[in-house]
């Protein structure tokens, strides 16, 4: 269905402080008279999508800072498996809340139906803003470090700025990336990690470093360090909540979805363990710790130079590639909401060619202000712990319709409930307040972002009040 269009008319004849019943039963009447999607997915195609989704950049750019802090091998590999497990769980939550609440719009539409509107205005608003100029920033920063590896040349910074604008004004000329490249970029990085991996397994000269257990990786693992290096990992994983926005797609979605999300994400936990045992095992820790280039630092190392920088030119493309999508999507998530909502009206304007050019500068200038930051570990902090925030608040939402809503149709049902989402919202809860202990500045500014939110809603909602 046309959610912007059912949003409309929802805002045109109601105020935004109505009480949460009676949206629900609006929603509930209007997602009954939607034409059900066609079911055309079958289990292996779900599980590539699930796969797809989640193996990013950030699997070439995180080793670096938990190494800074972890030494133990087995407790880094754990890093990996915690974060898969947290993954899988936050999906299969997002899986039954997709099917119960079959509309788009993500967290934006899961919260306002599960607690109030205000609470999905802000998830909205913090995707709008940061949830997609932060990966941009981040990607951006990733590039300009490769690109700096690979040629010798440039300054990381300036690359950074350049590749976004660069990005930016093709998307605002009304040229568009095709899928094929976002295709192909995608299936030269998983030939790429294969052969990191393999080619990793192979070389003689190992380092010395063992990833069975030993004396004090229990301590290791229940630490403050080990949480906030969880956070980079969650930033590794993320797209695991992308990909149960599928449901309505799968065949036998009660059957089909949990396994897609189950073995898809499986597939991405022994990638990611493998790849990271392979950098580890071929590259000295004083070399990655601290670095942004890890996938190149550790390809030098395994394939040779020449080898290590053709490898570092394939990231760079991947990193162009995501930073591409992410330009494209995130301003149309902005422009939904300011057709949703008066206050912000000048961002749902398109040109003539559809295009939502305000949401896309918008976006393009707080990318730039992320990237004067000059700090990846910053950025990750600061965006993690709001968008951490609402995925927190969606799980828990599974928990709340199951007592709330009993008799609702769930097309599937979360396995092993309620061990998903308590598990979920443990680990997510632990990182969340060690980020809050440890880096109180970044962890109150993302708050402050969801504040915000907050705020433009109720602003919104008395000014529609006051002229109703």
């Amino acid at each position: 269905m046309n959610f912007n269009a059912t949003a409309k008319e929802f805002a045109s004849s109601h105020n935004f402080g109505i009480v949460d019943s009676t949206m629900t039963a609006i929603a509930e009447r209007l997602s009954v008279k939607s034409p059900r999607p066609r079911r055309t997915i079958g289990f292996i195609t779900a599980s590539c999508i699930v796969i797809a989704n989640i193996i990013g950049t950030g699997i070439f750019t995180s080793l670096g800072f938990q190494v800074a802090e972890i030494q133990s091998g087995f407790a880094l590999l754990m890093l990996w498996v915690v974060g898969g497990l947290a993954a899988v769980c936050g999906a299969l939550c997002y899986g039954e809340l997709s099917a119960a609440l079959p509309r788009s719009g993500g967290e934006y539409q899961f919260l306002s139906q599960i607690y109030h509107p205000a609470f999905g205005f802000m998830a909205g608003f913090v995707s709008a803003t940061v949830g997609f100029a932060a990966p941009i920033a981040l990607a951006a920063m990733a590039f300009g470090k490769y690109f700096t590896g690979v040629f010798g040349t440039g300054s990381p910074l300036v690359l950074s700025f350049v590749v976004v604008w660069v990005v930016a004004a093709f998307h605002l000329g009304n040229l568009q990336v095709g899928s094929a490249f976002q295709n192909i970029s995608t299936l030269v990085k998983l030939l790429l990690i294969g052969a990191l991996i393999a080619a990793g397994f192979c070389i003689q000269s190992k380092q010395p470093i063992s990833f069975l257990p030993a004396a004090g990786d229990t301590i290791s693992i229940f630490n403050g360090s080990f949480a906030i290096a969880l956070v980079y990992v969650m930033y590794s994983y993320s797209g695991w909540n992308a990909a149960a926005y599928i449901t309505g797609e799968i065949k036998r979605p009660e059957r089909n979805v949990p396994r897609a999300l189950l073995v898809g994400t499986g597939v991405v936990i022994v990638v990611y363990v493998l790849l990271n045992a392979v950098f580890l095992v071929t590259t000295p820790a004083q070399e990655l710790r601290g670095q942004l280039e890890v996938g190149l630092i550790a390809g030098k190392h395994i394939f040779g130079s020449t080898g290590g920088r053709i490898a570092g030119a394939v990231i760079c493309l991947g990193l162009i590639s995501s930073i591409s999508s992410m330009t494209w999507i995130g301003p149309r998530v902005t422009m939904s909401m300011g057709e949703d909502h008066w206050l912000l009206r000048l961002l749902g304007r398109k040109n003539r060619h559809g295009i939502p050019r305000n949401a896309i500068i918008l976006q393009l200038l707080i990318v730039n202000l992320l990237l004067f930051t000059r700090s990846f570990e910053d950025v990750v902090r600061y965006t993690q712990f709001s968008l951490l925030l609402c995925s927190l608040l969606a799980v828990l939402g599974v928990i709340t319709l199951r007592f709330t809503r009993p008799k609702m149709t769930r097309p599937y049902r979360v396995w092993l409930y309620p061990l998903p989402p308590v598990l979920f919202s443990l680990i997510t809860v632990w990182m969340m307040f060690y980020l809050l202990c440890w880096h109180t500045a970044e962890s109150l500014a993302g708050l402050g972002t969801a504040l915000v939110g907050l705020l433009l809603y109720f602003c919104a909602g008395k000014r529609m009040h006051s002229s109703a």
